[in-house]
C-alpha cells in the first residue's frame, strides 16, 4: 500500500490525486486496479475497459466500479481524465482508434490520405506571410554557417533541406542523424552570432530539438523555426517562424506539407542567391561522374580530384 501511495503522490492529474486520497479506503480488488493504473498510467490511458480488466487481472465490472469509487461517472470519464495528462502524446492514438473503427477499403483510405494532405498543403500556403518569407531567406543567405536539426521523422526532412540548400550557401549541415543529440550539442558549442540554426519540430514535439535550440539561443545564433502552430515550443525561441499544417488521421504527423514548405523555401533561396545558376551548373558538373548517363554502360572512373578519368578504351554501344 505504501508503494502505491508514493506513486500516487508523484503523479499528476485527477486520477492520481483521487487514488492517493482514497487508496486506504479502496477494496482489495480496487487497490489491485489502482496499483496497475498508477504503475502504467500511459498504457492505462490507451486501454478500453476490456483491455484494462485483462491487463490488471480484474473483471470488467470491477474496472467500472473502480472508476465510480474514484468519483467518476463511469469508465469513459475515468479514461478521459487519464488521457488528459498525455493529451499531446495520445491525440494521434485517439484519432487512430476512431478511424480504424470506420469501415473503408484500402483505396478509400489512400484517397482520404491524399485529401488530407491537399488540405494541409493549402492551409500551409495560406499561413505564409510575405514578411516572414523574406526574413527567412535573408537569414539563410546572410549566415556564415547553417545547422539544421530535428529528430524522429524531422531528421529526414532536415537532411533533405540541407541537400537542397547546398549549392546556394557557404556551409550547411544536418546535425539530426549522425551521432544523435550529443553530437549536435558538440557542434552547437561553437555557435556564435554569425550562425543560423534551423530547428524543426511537429507533434509529437521532440524534447531534444527544443533543448538544443535553447542552447543555440544562449550562444547567440539566429533561429529560423519550422513548426506547426504558434503554440509550438520553438516559437518563443525563434527570430523567425514559418508554419506547416501537419494533421493526419492515422499517424501523429503528416510530413507532406512540411516537405513542400521546405522545398518552397529552398526555391526562394535559389531565386535570391547570387550566381545561383552558375552555382547549380558547377554543382551539376562536379557530381557528373556519379550520375547515370544512358550512353554509358558502366560508371566512369574518377581521379582523386573527382573528375572523370580519361577512358583509354572505347565504351561499347
Amino acid at each position: 500500500m505504501q508503494q502505491a501511495k508514493n506513486i500516487s503522490l508523484q503523479g499528476a492529474g485527477a486520477v492520481a490525486h483521487a487514488v492517493g486520497k482514497l487508496y486506504p479506503q479502496l477494496s482489495k480488488s480496487h487497490r489491485k486496479t489502482a496499483d496497475y493504473v498508477l504503475g502504467n498510467p500511459f498504457r492505462a490511458a490507451t486501454m478500453t475497459i476490456d483491455e484494462l480488466s485483462e491487463a490488471a487481472g480484474i473483471s470488467v465490472a470491477t474496472a467500472n466500479r473502480f472508476a465510480h469509487a474514484l468519483g467518476f461517472d463511469g469508465y469513459a470519464s475515468f479514461r478521459a481524465a487519464l488521457v488528459s495528462d498525455f493529451a499531446t502524446t495520445l491525440a494521434p492514438v485517439e484519432k487512430l482508434r476512431d478511424e480504424v473503427q470506420r469501415p473503408a477499403t484500402s483505396a478509400e483510405t489512400m484517397a482520404a490520405a491524399f485529401e488530407n494532405d491537399i488540405r494541409n498543403i493549402e492551409a500551409t500556403r495560406r499561413m505564409l506571410t510575405p514578411e516572414h518569407c523574406d526574413q527567412a531567406v535573408d537569414l539563410i543567405l546572410s549566415a556564415e554557417r547553417i545547422f539544421i536539426t530535428g529528430f524522429g521523422a524531422s531528421a529526414y526532412l532536415a537532411g533533405l533541406m540541407a541537400h537542397a540548400l547546398e549549392p546556394y550557401v557557404r556551409t550547411v549541415s544536418s546535425v539530426a542523424l549522425a551521432g544523435g543529440p550529443s553530437q549536435a550539442g558538440r557542434q552547437f558549442f561553437k555557435l556564435d552570432s554569425r550562425d543560423l540554426v534551423i530547428p524543426m519540430v511537429f507533434p509529437r514535439y521532440a524534447a531534444d530539438t527544443v533543448w538544443l535550440t535553447q542552447r543555440a539561443v544562449e550562444k547567440g545564433a539566429k533561429i529560423l523555426a519550422i513548426t506547426d502552430t504558434p503554440g509550438s515550443p520553438l516559437v518563443p525561441l525563434a527570430d523567425v517562424t514559418i508554419y506547416a499544417q501537419t494533421e493526419r488521421a492515422l499517424s501523429p504527423t503528416s510530413d507532406a506539407a512540411a516537405l513542400i514548405l521546405i522545398q518552397a523555401l529552398c526555391d526562394a533561396v535559389a531565386h535570391r542567391a547570387r550566381r545561383s545558376v552558375q552555382a547549380a551548373s558547377q554543382m551539376a558538373e562536379f557530381v557528373l561522374p556519379w550520375l547515370y548517363l544512358p550512353q554509358q554502360q558502366q560508371r566512369p572512373a574518377t581521379n582523386p580530384a573527382g573528375k572523370p578519368a580519361k577512358n583509354k578504351g572505347k565504351i561499347k554501344a
